[in-house]
């Protein structure tokens, strides 16, 4: 990696405190000549060219040149990788050269095939070259197979008629159940307002979608146009105002769920009529855009990169790595199927050696080649064995000590790197021959004997720093050995029933059905003694037809290194009922890597359809695929178990790209998902290859997803000039602040930053930034708070947060574990009114926030009603009277009542999900009255302590004007109360009914790398706090305690927002 510049800022960004838009770049011409020259930052690649090719007829041997479009120019990018600039559309300041330096060279294949890998490439952060460099015949058969699959998909969108292309595309949400009692509140009457190419036509009452259709243009003929054609209903589509999501005239309209959360906020809902001939501009762009792909084909394809060179190693069919002169080492190895251990763990002996250690030794494991399951994998750890010392006040060797673990005749064992490898390759067969793996050297904190299983199977890239071991597979037979396939499995099940008896497999007694039962309502969390895991085994029969939930249990019962129970169970597997896709996420968990048990979970997600019945037709079903909405909830983890995948083309990677490639909102999330983890590089080439299926079949997406991409490069160079030009003096605040105007108006960043789908929501339009809007924030990473133009909604503008330097994953698994909850309560009919605003991860510390319209803070509130900042918290006053101001009359006492629920709401999930933090900068509240939580970076009970002493010492944020709005002013008005802490009660049983569904999604999420998820000691919070394993009458009653703790103790938090403020008193 090439070294930070620290002492300047970007070249590429320079010109937005100068002004000075020229950059020297170094040219190197084929024909070996050097040409020096200034040419402007915000030129793109192929003027440029022009200006090179019009100073190279200057020099000399231009006529060796040849045509200009027979050459494009390659450089060196900020990721210090070789990449070609094919695309001459992109400017010079987005590819952000490392060094001002571009090399012409010349094209060996078709231009048109080498712009779409070119563009493929930039999109998703590495050069397909670098795939190509591999020389992975497992990456090139992927690569092949997804190709194939993806041309198929284009070539049926090309069929597609514009209608369908809609729906597939921008396709409105639908949500099931009635809206009697919504509809009851309006007195039956409900107004939606339409518009008309950008104008306002009326309100209408809420009736079918043809109706309103016919309404809204008869209206609008009738006060507009009474002299013009203006066409059929059928020349026109309904779209949602301010968004890119359509209706269709089959589309029960109070099931739309735009229309839903308009009726229950009591806003009017707003759509517009938009002419089909834009919409089908909009289809024939993107077909077009297809077929100028899919119709050239080359003969020639690009030539990899040759891989970079190493220095020779020692040829050894032995482990041999570079440690410390003189110290002895050893290594430790294990058979692991998932987290379970094979068989007893092997051991080299000690080796010392000045350059290399070498083991002449056979590592021989207690297993038959038999047994072996499919997903048997093999992990090493090298350790150095260390005189032990005494203690020491330094802290130099912290690192050591945290991994001491054996302690022997004077001798400390210190594990010093690990590596995983599959037993079976890709193809099923057993591994032979020698293999180089690259060690890794960073250890998680709970490891069984210093081995990590759960860790990746892919090497350490950064050949160069790592140790290297060197191992050596046996070859068993002249042939290879391969796993057996699948209907031979079955087969053998099939021997093993016949030949065994038949009652052992019979059903269990009263007794043992008892005993069952009480095992499977255990939580994913409990431990299984043999005892148990032997009964499990015995009874998986009756775990099939009364607990088939308990799947997981059983699996973890089954004795993976016999190969009679592993043929068993594959075949008790093709007869268990579906599981819900709730239910099946946590067969994806690293425990278990059956390869059919996985295909088995991805079985059970793929059925996500349901049928909506219209109130208005009682005997038409529209099969709606709701599941969008609900594989947008789980999308997170799905990507995150990709890393337990040991081969590429697996059940869930298929998946994930078939539900991408149908739905452009999917095809979204998964795109950043993936994209904003592509630094990370165990997982960079699994990740690199699923997005470039997903471009490959999604060609249209690509030039979206790139302006967006774009748009997010030239933030963060505004970011990093505010950051690296920060000086604490108003005057120069006021400069950097004047410059980052000056860089936002620029033509570069005016055209990259404008007219691009928002990150955030695919389906909202951005059309420019609102430049005298705009500001930066004035915490430590300067993040940046820009404001768009809404381009579907004329005087609706869009706030956005931009950070750059602060890891929000964390965030946005808080807000997603949210959101579910959010939609738990409502499967419940409880409707708590939380706000889960938008939050992404776009790249190594960088991502976006979505700003909640008409919204303050706590302290804000306090402070403004308050002369002095010490007083201001313990105005208890200060919220009521802020909402008085906002609302009158009967808006008042709505106002409150929202207050009152998503109190009740945020109470509980910041209780159960252990949020810490909670000073008063951190809450808000809306100006309908909604309070909601912000800044999620202390979950899971890791508070804040200061000098030893934990800072929050209440369980969740409830204060006595928390109270006093809820009784809406009126100290005796218990009744408010009581209802309120009824609303707690009720939503915190609810929650604890989906206890294990909880547990599972943050089980899932242990190897994302989120500085308070990494291990199972951390879920175990969740646990507590659910009180899972206790009846319900004992969670209530442990609740209440927290509840009465919360209010009691509400003081210290006054104390704490008092420090708060008066430390932050701007």
């Amino acid at each position: 990696m090439p070294p930070a510049k620290t002492d300047q800022l970007d070249l590429w960004a320079e010109s937005g405190l100068d002004g000075d838009d020229q950059v020297m770049v170094d040219f190197l011409l084929p024909t070996g000549i050097y040409i020096q020259m200034e040419v402007p930052r915000e030129s793109t690649i192929q003027h440029i060219k022009l200006l090179l090719w019009k100073e190279a007829q200057t020099y000399p041997l231009f006529s060796l040149l040849g045509e200009m479009e027979g050459h494009m120019f390659e450089c060196v990018n900020q990721a210090a990788v070789h990449e070609e600039l094919e695309d001459g559309t992109r400017r010079l300041c987005d590819v952000r050269p490392f060094l001002p330096v571009l090399k012409l060279i010349t094209r060996n294949c078709g231009r048109a095939e080498r712009i779409l890998d070119s563009k493929i490439g930039v999109l998703i952060g590495k050069g397909l070259h670098e795939l190509d460099a591999l020389q992975d015949q497992e990456v090139k058969d992927f690569r092949s197979k997804m190709k194939q699959i993806s041309e198929e998909k284009m070539q049926r969108m090309q069929l597609m008629s514009w209608g369908e292309w809609l729906r597939s595309c921008y396709s409105m949400p639908l949500e099931a159940g009635s809206l009697e009692n919504l509809i009851d509140k309006h007195e039956g009457i409900i107004k939606i307002t339409m518009h008309y190419d950008q104008s306002q036509v009326s309100s209408v009452n809420l009736v079918c979608i043809t109706e309103l259709m016919d309404q809204a243009l008869k209206k609008w003929q009738t006060t507009h146009c009474p002299e013009e054609d203006i066409g059929f209903r059928s020349d026109y589509v309904l779209r949602v105002s301010g968004k890119l999501e359509f209706l269709f005239e089959d589309h029960p309209l109070n099931q739309c769920k735009y229309i839903r959360d308009c009726l229950l906020t009591n806003e009017s809902p707003h759509l517009t009529l938009v002419h089909c001939d834009g919409v089908k501009a909009m289809f024939e762009k993107e077909i077009s855009t297809i077929g100028s792909v899919l119709a050239r084909k080359t003969s020639n394809p690009p030539l990899p990169l040759p891989p970079k060179k190493r220095l020779p190693t020692a040829s050894t069919l032995f482990p041999a790595l570079q440690l410390m002169q003189g110290v002895l080492s050893f290594v430790r190895a294990g058979l692991f199927h998932g987290t379970e251990l094979l068989c007893k763990t092997a051991v080299s002996s000690e080796s010392s050696s000045r350059s290399e250690h070498v083991w002449n030794k056979t590592l021989e494991f207690d297993i038959a080649v038999c047994d072996l399951p499919r997903m048997a994998r093999l992990c090493f750890a090298i350790y150095a064995v260390m005189d032990k010392v005494k203690k020491q006040r330094s802290t130099k060797n912290t690192h050591l000590n945290k991994y001491q673990t054996i302690r022997k005749a004077g001798k400390v064992h210190y594990p010093i790197a690990w590596v995983n490898t599959m037993v079976f390759d890709y193809r099923g067969q057993l591994k032979t021959g020698d293999i180089i793996l690259h060690c890794w050297t960073s250890f998680p904190d709970e490891l069984e004997e210093m081995l990590n299983p759960i860790g990746t199977i892919q090497t350490n890239p950064y050949t160069e720093n790592a140790t290297e071991l060197h191992i050596s597979f046996p070859e068993y037979s002249t042939q290879p050995v391969v796993f057996p396939a699948f209907d031979k499995i079955l087969e053998k099940a099939a021997e093993i029933a016949g030949a065994s008896d038949s009652m052992t497999m019979g059903r269990g007694g009263k007794k043992f059905y008892i005993e069952l039962k009480e095992i499977m309502e255990r939580d994913p969390l409990s431990q299984l003694c043999e005892n148990e895991k032997d009964l499990i085994w015995t009874l998986r029969y009756d775990c099939r037809e009364n607990f088939p939930q308990s799947l997981p249990k059983l699996l973890l019962s089954v004795k993976w290194s016999k190969h009679e129970d592993m043929t068993q169970l594959q075949a008790l597997l093709q007869i268990w009922p579906k599981l819900s896709p709730r239910d099946a996420l946590e067969l994806l968990d690293f425990n278990y890597p059956d390869q059919y048990v996985r295909e088995f979970a991805v079985y059970c997600l793929r059925d996500m359809r349901n049928l909506i019945r219209n109130a208005e037709f009682p005997n038409v079903c529209f099969c709606v695929c709701v599941s969008d909405d609900e594989l947008l909830q789980y999308l997170l983890q799905l990507v995150q178990v990709l890393r337990y995948e040991p081969y590429y083309d697996c059940a869930l990677s298929r998946f994930l790209l078939e539900r991408a490639q149908s739905s452009r909102k999917i095809g979204h999330f998964l795109f950043w998902h993936l994209r904003s983890e592509m630094f990370m590089p165990a997982v960079s080439v699994h990740f690199a290859l699923i997005l470039e299926a997903y471009c490959r079949g999604c060609i249209p997406h690509i030039e979206v997803l790139k302006k967006q991409v774009e748009a997010l490069s030239k933030l963060k160079a505004v970011n990093e000039l505010i950051k690296f030009g920060t000086i604490k003096t108003k005057t120069k605040q006021a400069h950097l602040k004047e410059a980052m105007m000056t860089c936002l108006r620029q033509t570069g960043f005016i055209e990259t930053l404008s007219d691009l789908h928002s990150p955030l929501n695919p389906n909202i339009l951005l059309a420019g930034i609102n430049v005298e809007r705009c500001k930066y924030m004035n915490s430590k990473m300067k993040p940046l708070w820009i404001v768009y133009n809404n381009k579907l909604l004329e005087g609706d503008t869009v706030d956005i947060i931009f950070k750059n330097g602060d890891d929000l994953r964390q965030d946005m698994l808080t807000l997603q574990i949210l959101r579910l909850m959010d939609l738990l309560w409502k499967e419940a009919k409880l409707d708590l009114r939380i706000v889960p605003y938008g939050c992404l991860a776009t790249g190594d510390h960088s991502g976006l926030i979505e700003v909640v319209s008409s919204a303050d803070t706590i302290a804000n509130i306090q402070k403004t009603s308050s002369n002095m900042a010490a007083a201001a918290a313990f105005n208890k006053d200060a919220l009521l009277n802020w909402l008085k101001d906002k609302n009158s009359g009967d808006a008042l006492d709505k106002a409150i009542e929202e207050f009152t629920l998503s109190c009740a709401g945020y109470c509980v999930a910041t209780y159960v999900l252990g949020i810490g933090d909670r000073h008063s900068d951190n809450i808000m509240v809306r100006s309908t009255g909604q309070l909601f939580h912000i800044d999620f970076g202390h979950i899971l009970g890791n508070f804040k302590s200061k000098f030893g002493i934990k800072r929050e010492r209440v369980p969740f944020i409830l204060t006595h004007d928390f109270i006093h709005v809820i009784q809406q002013g009126k100290t005796s008005n218990t009744e408010k109360f009581g209802n309120f802490r009824q609303y707690c009660e009720e939503a915190y049983l609810i929650l604890r009914k989906n206890g294990n569904l909880f547990i599972t999604l943050f089980a899932l999420m242990l190897t994302a790398g989120l500085p308070e998820l990494t291990s199972v000691k951390d879920i175990q919070y969740l646990k507590d706090s659910l009180a899972l394993g206790k009846t319900d009458e004992e969670a209530l009653k442990q609740f209440r305690q927290k509840f009465d703790e919360a209010l009691r103790e509400s003081w210290t938090t006054k104390v704490n927002w008092m420090a708060h403020i008066v430390a932050h008193p701007s």
